[in-house]
């Protein structure tokens, strides 16, 4: 997929590629999923050394990544997309405030 003669990401999500509304960019998702696996593969690891310090570091692996990477797809990176683009939308409404007036205000302002 070609913008203006430039390669684009297979995802590639800025606005002026024209991205759907309510879709994170590439580098934003990049960096929610770091964000929540740091800290599971960090507590992860803390409580593998604590509990079997004896399994072999590939044994480790498999079981860490096991619990880690669903936690993240399915529950972590979700809802962090969510509340990030909550408050990207949020930021928007505020540097961009809507100027058309609600139905509601036309019709008492014409009863008046």
């Amino acid at each position: 997929m070609f913008h203006d003669g430039q390669p684009l990401a297979a995802d590639e999500t800025d606005l002026t590629h024209h991205r759907p509304a309510g879709v994170a960019s590439v580098h934003t998702r990049a960096l929610v999923t770091w964000v929540a696996i740091f800290p599971l593969a960090t507590l992860g690891m803390t409580l593998m050394a604590w509990l079997v310090p004896d399994w072999p570091t590939p044994m480790r692996a498999f079981v860490l990544t096991a619990v880690v990477v669903p936690t993240t797809v399915y529950l972590t990176v979700p809802r962090l997309l969510l509340a990030t683009l909550a408050m990207s939308a949020l930021r928007q409404r505020r540097r961009f405030p809507s100027t058309i007036s609600t139905p509601a205000a036309d019709t008492t302002a014409a009863h008046r």
